[in-house]
């Protein structure tokens, strides 16, 4: 095996640390307007970063251009832990989260979209480091896309490998200079996306700096709002939740759709078989959600929505809608107590921790497209049984799917749960009950925020004790990165030379 090419590794992580600087120059112009008083601290965070950034770069110059595979393992693992390691220095150097294991929980949260935080009074930090807050998210959210769609399909990450040949751009085998013009493609239709939401949230009553956060927190479904209630604020107005849940759907499916939406292929999206099952779920989910809220009668408007806007069916309807597309893409936005409307639909919610959005969104969890395949897959070997020497291929939108991809996506299954057996079983250890730890697991490895327990909807992460928020950040980072891309840098064979 080939010597690894450290150069080009330290030179990306350079590069990613110089546009994190960028960003948090942007987060310092925030302070400055708002004369929230951390605009020199955010400041030197932000030189700080970019310094190291640009040192890493000068000193790999000349590096040989090709990535690998082992460089590329690397490169997507170690540039998510080098932005968090950079981007808790504005929460450091402000004094917004003075201690260290605070400050990273909080940072991963949002880098890997997950969303959930240690704060209790989000309400009184200063509007820089708001706007930071929902900033890594927006970043994490971007590096998601660029990540699903020109990186995973090149490592052989399973499951990825079935778009690839139809996004607009990169190749699944070899790296090609079209997955540059995708990135930009993808990254201008997410920026639109964002621009389009801050607008809408805006006109609908929002201000713009809420509008703002939110649209970038929508986007890159992650759940971080600048208020302590989240999207429950505005209960009142139900114009800005039905806004959410329809950029919240948008960035729940596969970003290459919206692509071939913008081109005019609306038939190329209705055909896509993810994409039907994607809306069958959330349309399924928020229906049986929506009837089991009209039906009870310990569901009022008056315990969710302050005044009685609408009525109690569309307040149902909304509600539920909401907070299934909040589980299912992985957003984490909260409009009320999800865990008090009935044991049936809580255990309805916790089975949609581990659905997860469409592959090649921003979204978390396991993805719509895996369950599609494995279920595909589990008929084919019931057919296989009565006739065994027919051959039966797994199709997915009308193609053949190639048998590596089905046993990828059979042991990224057994090695998801595995994890969450695992992370839960470690985080009992360290104190949380039986339901808290169940649910912790399950939100931090699929990204989702909100939890069971002690850590649901309306509570945060802030009472962990300091080892389960270090476990809990490993679990957001490996749930996010795929699995593999991080587990296989954890096996000896893999740092070998030879």
């Amino acid at each position: 095996m080939p010597k690894l090419n450290y150069k080009i590794i330290f030179h990306l992580m350079g590069l990613l640390l110089l546009v994190n600087g960028g960003f948090m120059l942007i987060a310092a112009f925030v302070s400055f307007i708002t004369k929230d008083g951390v605009g020199l601290e955010v400041s030197a965070a932000a030189l700080i970063t970019a310094f190291v950034g640009v040192s890493l770069m000068f000193l790999t110059r000349g590096h040989e251009k090709e990535v690998k595979k082992r460089e590329g393992y690397i490169i997507v693992t170690f540039g998510w832990l080098f932005m968090s390691l950079s981007g808790m220095l504005p929460y450091l150097f402000s004094g917004a989260i003075p201690t260290l294991a605070n400050a990273f929980f909080e940072t991963i949260s949002g880098y890997t979209t997950t969303g959930a935080t240690i704060l209790t009074e989000i309400e009184a930090l200063p509007k820089s480091i708001l706007f930071w807050r929902s900033t890594t998210h927006w970043i994490g959210g971007m590096g998601i896309i660029v990540l699903a769609i020109a990186i995973l399909p090149l490592l052989g990450i399973g499951g990825m490998q079935l778009f690839a040949a139809e996004a607009p751009g990169p190749s699944a085998d070899k790296l090609h200079p079209r997955i540059t013009d995708t990135a930009k493609r993808l990254w201008l239709i997410y920026f639109g996306f964002t621009i389009l939401e801050t607008i809408f949230l805006k006109l609908a009553g929002m201000s713009f700096f809420d509008a703002a956060n939110h649209a970038m927190s929508t986007l890159s479904t992650g759940g971080f709002s600048t208020k302590n209630a989240s999207v429950a604020h505005w209960n009142d107005k139900p114009l800005i939740q039905y806004i959410i849940i329809f950029f919240m759907l948008l960035a729940g499916t596969n970003f290459v759709l919206s692509y071939f939406a913008f081109k005019g292929r609306i038939q190329r999206i209705l055909k896509d078989e993810e994409f039907r099952l994607y809306m069958s779920f959330v349309i399924g989910f928020s229906i049986i959600a929506a009837t089991v809220m009209y039906l009870n009668a310990d569901f009022t408007l008056s315990s969710i929505d302050h005044p009685m806007v609408l009525g109690r069916a569309e307040s149902a309807i909304r509600h539920g809608l909401f907070q299934v597309l909040a589980v299912i893409t992985t957003t984490g936005f909260v409009t009320a107590d999800y865990t008090m409307w009935t044991p049936f639909l809580t255990i309805i919610f916790f089975g949609l921790m581990f659905l997860g959005g469409s592959a090649g969104s921003t979204s978390g969890g396991i993805k719509v497209v895996r369950h599609l395949l494995t279920i595909r897959n589990a008929f084919v070997e019931f057919k296989r049984t009565l006739h065994p020497n027919a051959i039966l291929p797994v199709r997915y939108n009308t193609r053949s799917v190639d048998r590596s991809i089905i046993y990828n996506i059979l042991a990224f299954f057994i090695l998801y749960m595995l994890s969450w057996i695992v992370g839960a079983s470690v985080l009992g250890s360290l104190g949380l009950d039986f339901r808290t730890a169940l649910g912790g697991a399950a939100s931090a490895l699929g990204n989702v925020g909100p939890a069971f327990g002690s850590l649901g909807p309306v509570d945060n992460y802030g009472w962990l004790p300091v080892g389960a928020k270090w476990w809990m950040a490993f679990l957001m980072l490996i749930g996010r990165l795929e699995l593999f891309t991080v587990l296989i840098l954890l096996t000896p064979f893999f740092w070998r030379n030879r």
